[in-house]
């Protein structure tokens, strides 16, 4: 089954229009949703495995000769090379689709039999007679509200499938009767027209004579949709069906522009119409390549016409996608665009490299990175693993904020890792409240950054020390215990204090925040220390966690003895220690606080 999915080759524009008709099509299209219909022919299916009719004509003959002859091994398959002179050999009248039928199928019924075959898919195999590229797009159309209206000639039913599978119930309009009774076309999600039938349908419209008009009923609705309606047609040759040829013909009032998709060169009659309704008529795409690619298009102008969702309804959004593996694209973009609003704003321009401008900075950091913080901690407090790659791949797409090295001073230049330090700090604290530790070694080894003042790349347990990012003597000027007393680590209590609104929508205890914060600069020490031994390049993350009263005493054990007792947990972190063990980053760890730390 034919998937691809590349931009048409050759384009034909109307008079008087400069820019390519996709462009044209997309805009109107998005511009009107509802407001065009789709002329669906053979060439819509052909990617499926469904059969053209001038390839079912050569099947046919193919069949004919071999059952006319069946003493020759080979009559078949020599008819099939050439069907026209065979026919002229043993036919009436010229050779096409509907007088083949009409000589072998002399009734309605014995057409359908010689027809089943062509349509019906084999159970045996996955790919014959699917929906394919295109069905799969047609859908995707009407799911999003873009389309309305199907006309098509087709006998099969592998749009009326696609459909299904996106969770849509079409009403189908295939036999003449239904038409006086059908449902108002506004009342319906989209109408399948299906103008010659299904191939089920013993008055399925096949033959010259029943592709020569309509009944009243048919002709009249159709009248309707052509006038009402802008059309998009792909894949219809209009060499066969006089009666559609000719109601397309009659519609004088073209209130909105025709667009027509052709694989080949069009043919007379399809040029006569093209010209007379000033169609845009684009040329070298196949139905595989053409809808996917209008789909891409009105997905693109979707995006400007967006109003970002507000914090609240990203999160819900997440919630809702978190489960749902189908939804999983979705779940991607979302984040991804909350990324990208970080990212694009984090330039020179809004946020200095010289001058007094740390707190607005790390100020405007921080409030360009709320919805994403909201989201990262919602997603690591309920994701069960299934989306690390993800959360992962966001810290990684924030810390090449550093990637460059312009004149800088280098605190301002060190807080261009900030916003990858929230993320990671954010997802941390929160993997500790979800009681999910091991994630925050994923978090914290996974992403690597390369200085361009050093030659190998370090791990985020590393370049993400916030020790680092938020120097203290940058910090001291603004984040302190009162004008006259600094913060020992005012890092730790900036992040604490920065992050907590972000903590309380999935843990509502102030203290209990607090204490996962401790806990999380704990483990992030770890797995620094462990990052850091094979160069011995790095030191502990230096937090509120250090002093006595979290730490521990002889005689009031805390976090050190009560992480180092805890067997589950270091079951689960010890796969994550690669160049020490957790004993020896533990015995490290207290080292560093014997030597550095004090409590005053």
């Amino acid at each position: 089954m034919s998937s691809t999915s590349t931009t048409p080759a050759s384009l034909v524009v109307a008079p008087g229009s400069a820019l390519d008709p996709m462009v044209a099509l997309a805009t109107s299209v998005h511009a009107s949703p509802r407001v065009y219909a789709l002329l669906l022919g053979a060439g819509v299916s052909m990617g499926a495995g469904i059969k053209t009719g001038w390839g079912v004509v050569t099947d046919l003959v193919r069949k004919a000769a071999a059952a006319n002859d069946p003493d020759s091994e080979t009559a078949g398959e020599e008819a099939a090379q050439d069907p026209e002179a065979w026919w002229d050999a043993h036919g009436t009248g010229p050779l096409g689709y509907s007088t083949l039928l009409a000589s072998l199928g002399s009734t309605p019924a014995a057409r359908q039999a010689l027809l089943s075959g062509y349509f019906d898919a084999d159970p045996d195999d996955a790919e014959d007679k699917r929906p394919g590229a295109a069905h799969r797009a047609i859908a995707e159309l009407v799911r999003r509200g873009s389309i309305g209206v199907i006309i098509t000639t087709n006998f099969d039913r592998l749009t009326e499938r696609a459909l299904e599978e996106a969770g849509i119930t079409p009403q189908v309009i295939h036999r003449p009767e239904e038409y006086a009774s059908a449902a108002p076309l506004q009342h319906r999600a989209v109408t399948v027209i299906k103008v010659h039938g299904d191939y089920l349908d013993y008055e399925s419209l096949n033959t010259d004579e029943e592709l020569g008009t309509y009944p009243e009923d048919q002709a009249a609705f159709l009248d309707r949709v052509l006038d009402e309606y802008g059309l998009i047609i792909c894949g219809w040759s209009a060499d066969w069906d006089k009666a559609l040829v000719e109601a397309i013909t009659g519609i004088r009032s073209r209130r909105y522009p025709m667009f027509w998709s052709q694989y080949g060169t069009p043919g007379v009659n399809a040029q006569d119409l093209a010209a007379r309704h000033g169609a845009a008529v684009i040329t070298g795409a196949t139905a595989d390549a053409f809808f996917p690619d209008l789909v891409r298009r009105l997905e693109a102008l979707d995006k400007l016409a967006e109003v970002p969702p507000t914090r609240e309804m990203a999160v819900a959004q997440l919630k809702r996608s978190l489960a749902d593996p189908v939804r999983r694209i979705e779940l991607h973009d979302l984040v991804t665009r909350a990324t990208d609003l970080v990212i694009n704003r984090a330039t020179p321009d809004n946020y200095p490299l010289h001058g007094d401008v740390f707190e607005q900075n790390a100020t405007g950091y921080r409030r360009d990175a709320d919805t994403l913080l909201h989201l990262l901690a919602t997603g690591a407090f309920h994701d069960d693993g299934t989306h690390d790659a993800l959360w992962v791949r966001t810290v990684q797409r924030l810390a090449r904020l550093r990637q460059t090295l312009p004149a800088h001073n280098g605190d301002l230049e060190a807080l261009r890792h900030y916003p990858a330090l929230l993320a990671a700090w954010t997802m941390g604290v929160a993997a500790v409240i979800a009681g999910r530790e091991e994630f925050i070694a994923t978090i914290l080894t996974r992403p690597v950054f390369k200085s361009p003042l050093r030659q190998d790349p370090e791990e985020a347990a590393i370049f993400l020390n916030s020790w680092d990012v938020l120097p203290k003597s940058s910090l001291d000027r603004f984040c302190r215990v009162d004008p006259q007393q600094a913060w020992k680590y005012p890092a730790s209590h900036y992040l604490r204090q920065e992050t907590v609104e972000v903590l309380r929508s999935i843990e509502p205890d102030d203290e209990a925040i607090d204490a996962a914060c401790d806990r999380f600069e704990f483990l992030a020490s770890l797995f620094a220390c462990d990052s850091a031994a094979p160069r011995r390049r790095g030191e502990p993350w230096r937090g509120r966690y250090l002093f006595e009263e979290r730490w521990g005493e002889d005689d009031d054990p805390g976090l050190f003895a009560e992480i180092s007792a805890d067997t589950d947990l270091r079951a689960r972190l010890a796969p994550a220690f690669r160049n020490i063990t957790m004993d020896q980053a533990l015995t490290e760890l207290a080292d560093w606080r014997r030597r550095y730390h004090r409590d005053f």
